[in-house]
């Protein structure tokens, strides 16, 4: 019993570390607590879509300040 609760345990972690909300937590730990780990699938999926697109949108943002610094730069 004690693997199953380490599993149980690291799964949890990871959806911690990996910045999921209470919710998806729940709901995951919920699934996991079923057994129905490959309905984890789609949550994560969808999860991971989001992080991407917040990291696409910082980079727009990066983008644009090193624009904006080539800009002032280059005008003096």
């Amino acid at each position: 019993m004690t693997e199953i609760n380490d599993v149980t345990g690291s799964i949890y972690q990871n959806l911690i570390d990996a910045g999921c909300d209470e919710q998806t937590t729940e709901q995951c730990m919920a699934l996991v607590a079923e057994g129905r780990y490959s309905d984890l699938f789609p949550i994560l999926a969808q999860y991971r879509r989001a992080l991407l697109d917040t990291v696409h949108d910082g980079q727009k943002q990066i983008d644009c300040l090193d624009f904006l610094v080539y800009k002032i730069k280059n005008n003096k």
